[in-house]
């Protein structure tokens, strides 16, 4: 589904880690961020929003 979307199935993770595992979820997502970086931009632009001149 993920590709389908234009996404890179790299770029999603699924991982258990108990609330009493605080060292392993650091773990966890610093390995994850690591990933993400290498990866580099997501290809999936997102337009942004249009900015209100009358404000």
């Amino acid at each position: 589904m993920l590709e389908d979307l234009g996404i890179e199935p790299e770029r999603f993770a699924i991982e258990w880690v108990s609330s009493a595992e605080a060292p392993r979820f650091a773990e966890v997502v610093t390995r994850f961020t690591e990933k993400i970086r290498s990866l580099g931009p997501n290809p999936v632009a997102v337009p942004e929003a249009p900015v209100d001149s009358a404000a």
